[in-house]
């Protein structure tokens, strides 16, 4: 089988949560380093056992328990906003592969939960922790993984077009970025505003 056969194969057996669980930045990286550097076919915690096991037969790898440095398996789950609390910074829009989350700078976000994948990204990126991940009653289907790979592909394709970047975290942390004035991007002005929207944040909380 060729190569980039091959390669399409494993791509199409991954869940494409576009996680990083497994260490690489998204589903597609992760199926070239199984197609061309052997690289492992048990770092997949949405996969699971079904995963690894399908792995297993198209790479003619042995099956293996999931590697624990890379999570454990995991039911499907969708990103919720605490709107009351969200203040607005844009960083989990900037985070989220595939355009799940929508909303604007010092406005409120929200999720979209039907094309959300998952992947609690947007997590660590919260600075007043108003994301949790609830879990979902829906299958993880194949037709969910092509039509997450297609989200992900065209915010790819954006981000290359309007930042110049590659498919990298760093590039997707550009996502969305807001235009800001030489003013507002000072240090000094970026970490009062900080300072600012997270004591006000605060204040709603506690009140």
């Amino acid at each position: 089988m060729p190569t980039s056969d091959l390669i399409q194969r494993i791509d199409a057996a991954l869940p494409q949560t576009q996680c990083t669980r497994c260490g690489y930045d998204a589903c597609l990286p992760y199926a070239q380093a199984i197609a061309l550097d052997n690289e492992s076919i048990n770092r997949c915690p949405p996969g699971g056992e079904a995963g690894i096991a399908l792995l297993a037969q198209l790479t003619g790898q042995a099956i293996q328990p999931l590697d624990p440095e890379c999570g454990s398996p995991t039911s499907p789950t969708v990103a919720f906003i605490d709107e009351e609390h969200c203040i607005g910074c844009t960083l989990c829009i900037q985070a989220c592969p595939v355009d799940a989350i929508v909303g604007a700078n010092k406005q409120m976000h929200t999720v979209l939960a039907n094309r959300c994948t998952g992947c609690d990204l947007c997590l660590a990126p919260c600075p007043v922790d108003c994301i949790q991940m609830l879990p979902i009653e829906r299958e993880w289907t194949g037709e969910l993984a092509d039509q997450a790979r297609h989200h992900f592909q065209q915010r790819q394709q954006r981000l290359s077009l309007k930042h110049d970047e590659s498919g990298s975290v760093a590039a997707r942390v550009l996502a969305n970025k807001p235009k800001v004035s030489a003013q507002a991007d000072s240090t000094t002005h970026r970490k009062a505003t900080i300072a600012d929207v997270l004591a006000k944040a605060r204040a709603r909380r506690q009140s």
